[in-house]
């Protein structure tokens, strides 16, 4: 058997956790082919899904769903009536609705979505003062990853014929979880910049921007375009680019979930058959 491990992975939770499970299928005897799609012009190429019996897609959680960006790319495949799988990393609040919001995505496009996971994993706002799981994804994260794989295998060659089925019903609207996305500009209220800080001008925040929003020379980001996924902050060598401090907010958002930090951070991930 043939998969391919398809990912948008801005600060690297999302790859990492990719990189578990292949190695997984191929301790299990799969031939896998890993494509990351985060950098704008690796979306711009085509991926030929036709030699591949499953498809695994991995995204980070971005206010309740799969990246705005992502979703659209999803939007431009056929599935041919191909089996998949998803996986999310998430920073520690609210997962749903990502897992059904995508699965519908896909099932439009003609997939026939089999399984599901979600992963803890360091908050992307981490990099301007959080702490939501500061050391994750870890041992048990790769565990979990492990039956994943095994599950979603079997799946894939029909031993368990079975597939995903709804796993919630969002009480939010299209406009509403539109609206979640606009509130990241409401914590990173000064966007990745450099602020005059020299660097090797490497380019790799420019060439790795998911929106093309970086200009590596200027060390600016253009607010019309960023979606504050923070790759450029993330991924930066020189760690020269930063954001404003998102500590202000932290103690505010555990209020609103409910939550303290230190079980926040006690969350394990799931597995979804």
């Amino acid at each position: 058997m043939k998969v391919a491990i398809i990912v948008f992975s801005a600060t690297g939770n999302t790859a990492r956790m990719a990189r578990e499970i292949k190695t997984n299928f191929e301790t299990l005897g799969v031939a896998v082919d890993g494509y990351d799609i985060t950098a704008l012009s690796d979306r711009q190429k085509t991926i030929d899904i036709s030699p591949y019996q499953g498809i695994v897609f991995g995204f980070p959680v971005h206010s309740l769903r799969a990246p705005r960006v992502a979703r659209e790319w999803l939007r431009t495949l056929t599935g041919h009536g191909k089996k998949a799988a998803l996986f999310f990393t998430y920073g520690g609040f609210t997962v749903h609705p990502a897992h059904q919001s995508t699965r519908q995505i896909l099932t439009e496009q003609n997939f026939s979505v089999v399984s599901s996971a979600e992963f803890p994993g360091a908050h992307t706002f981490n990099l301007g003062g959080w702490r939501a799981f500061p050391d994750r994804p870890n041992e048990p994260d790769f565990n979990l990853a492990q039956d994943y794989a095994q599950a979603t295998l079997n799946r894939f060659t029909g031993e368990d014929p079975g597939i995903l089925g709804d796993l919630d019903h969002s009480i939010y609207s299209g406009e509403q979880l539109d609206g979640f996305e606009r509130l990241r500009f409401k914590i990173v209220t000064q966007l990745p910049t450099r602020a005059g800080r020299e660097c090797s001008l490497c380019m790799a925040c420019e060439d790795e921007c998911p929106t093309g929003a970086m200009d590596a020379v200027t060390g600016e980001v253009d607010s019309h375009k960023c979606i504050a996924c923070l790759a450029c902050v993330a991924n930066c060598p020189d760690q020269v680019l930063s954001i404003n401090d998102t500590t202000p907010f932290w103690a505010f958002k555990l209020d609103m979930g409910k939550t303290t930090e230190q079980d926040l951070n006690l969350q394990q991930g799931k597995i979804y058959l």
